[in-house]
């Protein structure tokens, strides 16, 4: 049983993050899939207050992806109980997930859960965890991720993080969030602007510009100890950083010889090599997965445009044409296609390019959409958007379908930038 400490402990865990929802990213699930699965996760036995609190973050998950419909379960069932495959077929469920959270050694829990077919009458599997009661939030979406792997064929998101520029009232606070918004932490608060976080491939550190010299300079900033280092800071703007996919170099724009130009670096700042030059201005670079290519945008034709060079430097090829604007480009996980912003009858809207057949696709409805990211996964992109003059977050699907809005209330959010899958 849990003990009275482990109760209390529970309790002001349950108190702190419902207080800190406040001022925490809230998504309001504005579009879904076509076809979604529906599931029902049943109250996991055991402990009560851990047990229902570990299967609503399961259910959040799901249901806020836009991609599994909620099927009512009723009662707690564990991980061994007999399922009646014809009753959940009948309710309209094609999966279960049942499960328990009981205690364990040193005021932990063991939590064991099992995802079923219906329709198959077939167990998908399950696994074990053992968690503190403050770790429920985390257990939550890693079976969430499993349930999602499993029905989906490809990895889940929702261990993963989300990094974020809040403004208020002059100040600036460069927050991390778990991918669902909860459980922000400000990486760095500062009165001068920082725009353009970047995570590294590992999810360790993080590169950004801050403006607390009073002139852009490139950080690259360790998250498990706080400490940063200069990665830039040559004579005039340094900006725009990007990760080699080994973790090993960024990609930044220096003004240092004249007009914004692109250059790579060490992550320790050593090493700079200029990649291509260009009378115009190139900005906004971007690793391809396979490090191969630098993608940017350069208005070097006339209008701003997405281009790519080698990673080592050399000629520039033009990758969009249709359209006199078309920015920030940034390449899916797999390499496919490419998200940017494209000004659309005066609008500035997400797109989406596959890059095999140029296809385009315009993803979004709104007026000033920036910063796409991909979700690990390349599902979900994460970008900025404005409404009512106020910066909010938006994630949209690969096809367009799934939309969510992000915002915290009474701030000005910014800069999105999506982490990579954490590795348990």
């Amino acid at each position: 049983m849990m003990t009275v400490f482990t109760r209390a402990a529970f309790a002001l865990v349950v108190f702190a993050l419902s207080f800190a929802a406040r001022a925490q990213l809230t998504i309001e699930i504005t579009g879904a899939g076509a076809n979604r699965i529906p599931v029902a996760i049943a109250d996991f036995a055991g402990e009560p207050g851990v047990a229902r609190a570990v299967a609503m973050v399961v259910r959040a998950d799901l249901e806020r992806s836009g991609l599994f419909k909620l099927v009512e379960a009723g009662t707690p069932l564990t991980e061994n109980a007999a399922v009646n495959f014809a009753d959940w077929k009948a309710r309209g469920a094609d999966a279960l997930v049942v499960g328990s959270v009981q205690p364990a050694a040193n005021g932990r829990f063991e939590v064991r859960f099992r995802l079923h077919d219906v329709q198959k009458q077939a167990s998908l599997g399950g696994l074990a965890y053992l968690m503190t009661a403050q770790q429920g939030r985390t257990t939550g979406h890693r079976i969430a991720d499993y349930v999602y792997e499993k029905l989906l064929g490809e990895p889940g998101i929702f261990s993963t993080r989300i990094a974020y520029v809040v403004k208020s009232a002059g100040r600036f606070e460069l927050q991390i969030a778990d991918a669902d918004g909860m459980n922000a932490q400000t990486a760095l608060a500062s009165r001068e602007p920082i725009i353009s976080p970047a995570w590294s491939p590992d999810g360790s550190r993080l590169a950004y510009v801050s403006f607390e010299s009073k002139k852009p300079v490139v950080y690259v900033h360790s998250l498990a100890t706080g400490k940063r280092h200069v990665a830039a800071n040559f004579k005039g703007s340094n900006s725009a950083p990007a990760w080699s996919p080994d973790g090993g170099k960024l990609a930044v724009v220096l003004t240092k010889d004249g007009g914004s130009q692109l250059y790579s670096l060490n992550a320790d700042g050593s090493g700079v090599v200029r990649l291509a030059s260009s009378s115009g201005i190139d900005t906004e670079p971007f690793f391809s997965p396979d490090g191969q290519f630098i993608y940017f945008t350069s208005d070097r034709g006339g209008s701003p445009q997405a281009y790519r060079v080698p990673a080592s430097g050399g000629a520039a090829q033009r990758i969009t044409f249709e359209g006199s604007y078309n920015v920030t480009p940034r390449l899916s996980p797999d390499g496919k296609s490419m998200a940017f912003v494209t000004r659309n009858g005066g609008r500035f809207q997400l797109a989406l390019m596959d890059l095999a057949t140029r296809q385009t696709q315009v993803l979004t409805d709104s007026d000033k959409d920036e910063s796409p990211s991909f979700a690990p996964n390349g599902r979900m992109i994460l970008y900025a958007s404005e409404i009512g003059g106020r910066g909010v977050l938006a994630a949209v699907s690969s096809d367009g379908r799934v939309k969510q809005k992000l915002s915290v209330q009474a701030g000005d959010v910014r800069e999105p930038a999506w982490g990579p899958f954490l590795k348990h």
